[in-house]
């Protein structure tokens, strides 16, 4: 989080953006390697040291990108947040994604439902919650959105509505 974001970070709130955005960013290369690695496997695609490399490679870039994204989307406001820090991850697959097409894995099949709330995931790669990334994340995930909603609540009240 960049000096300027963090001066707009309520003190009682810096803490759980710090350890969630911490937490989320060490596991992201992991993630999405296994999110490519599995299908890979599940499509039946062996995959050697060279591509294992370029996989790693752009993981890397993945997770520096996506790891921006979460952290400004943290920083702001809760009443300028319009989504949660999952639906950065969400929209995140679209890198793996394109890897995965690039390397000629096909789609899987997904019902209609998850194509409806998941129309670009063509892998079915998206978490549902915060474990699906990695069971670290669990609590500092749910740390943070009990925080957003008692910081929502507490201002509706402040200002007489409910």
């Amino acid at each position: 989080m960049s000096d300027e974001d963090a001066d707009s970070v309520p003190d009682d709130h810096r803490y759980l953006v710090d350890q969630l955005a911490e937490a989320t960013v060490r596991v992201l290369p992991s993630w999405f390697r296994r999110c490519i690695v599995e299908r890979c496997a599940a499509a039946g695609r062996r995959l050697d040291a060279e591509d294992l490399g370029d996989i790693d490679v752009a993981v890397a870039e993945m997770a520096a990108e996506t790891g921006e994204r979460l952290r400004r989307f943290l920083a702001l406001d809760v009443d300028e947040q319009r989504s949660n820090p999952l639906a950065v991850l969400r929209s995140a697959v679209a890198g793996p994604t394109r890897l995965l097409t690039e390397l000629g894995i096909p789609p899987v099949d997904r019902g209609d439902f998850e194509r409806r709330i998941a129309p670009g995931d063509d892998y079915d790669l998206s978490p549902a919650t915060w474990r699906d990334i990695d069971e670290s994340l669990h609590e500092p995930g749910l740390m943070w959105g009990a925080w957003k909603a008692a910081t929502i609540l507490r201002r509706r009240r402040s200002e007489g509505r409910s």
